[in-house]
């Protein structure tokens, strides 16, 4: 299964998912590791998404489960075309007070980002809360302008209360890295459990309602 999580820039997820690799069976990717080229934009982010799932695919074909942290919120991973392929899918949220991410910015490059840019980082924090808990929350931010490839009717009818879109929220704001990974951890056990009882949203016939 494809387990994601997303946030905005200097919520905390590569340092907390590091801990995340001694889990057995499961295998830990950063969504750059692929490289970034100069310009990237919406439409590389959501080809490359695809790009990752078809990896994901390849470690699910020998039993293994993926946890996939990046940019990408829920919406974009099951519009991906190949997002139906996976025998599961469970997203994440990791996030930060914005005081705090401002400050993360500012510590870890300083002098590289100007306050635009980091603006920026703060607006598509706050996207991203509203995204994960409503799919109709200015859809148009992922939507307009991306890659051509991508299923968005899989979703853009959905309510707000339907039981698939589920983004479980950890807020890394006053907690250390062992405590979100321990949060996280715990995240995963969970999915993998639904998973295995049949009782994960995101599984089997997610797309066509069933």
């Amino acid at each position: 299964m494809l387990l994601t999580i997303a946030g905005s820039s200097c919520s905390g997820k590569t340092t907390a998912v590091r801990a995340c690799a001694e889990i057995d069976g499961l295998v830990v990717h950063d969504f750059d590791e692929i490289g970034v080229p100069a310009g990237a934009d919406i439409k590389w982010r959501q080809r490359s998404t695809e790009e990752w799932i078809q990896r994901v695919l390849s470690y699910q074909a020998v039993g293994l489960d993926v946890i996939l942290t990046g940019q990408s919120p829920l919406g974009e991973v099951l519009a991906s075309p190949s997002a139906t392929e996976l025998n599961g899918i469970a997203a994440c949220l990791l996030d930060v007070d914005d005081g705090v991410r401002w400050q993360r910015i500012e510590g870890r490059d300083p002098g590289k980002w100007d306050v635009d840019a980091k603006r920026s980082f703060v607006d598509w924090a706050r996207w991203h809360r509203g995204h994960a808990t409503d799919p109709h929350h200015h859809p148009e931010v992922v939507t307009a302008n991306g890659y051509e490839g991508m299923k968005w009717a899989r979703w853009s009818g959905w309510p707000s209360t339907d039981h698939r879109w589920v983004v479980r929220v950890i807020d890394t704001t006053g907690r250390t890295a062992e405590q979100s990974a321990a949060d996280i951890g715990r995240w995963v056990a969970e999915a993998r459990c639904d998973l295995a009882a049949g009782r994960l949203a995101l599984a089997g016939t997610w797309a066509s309602g069933s």
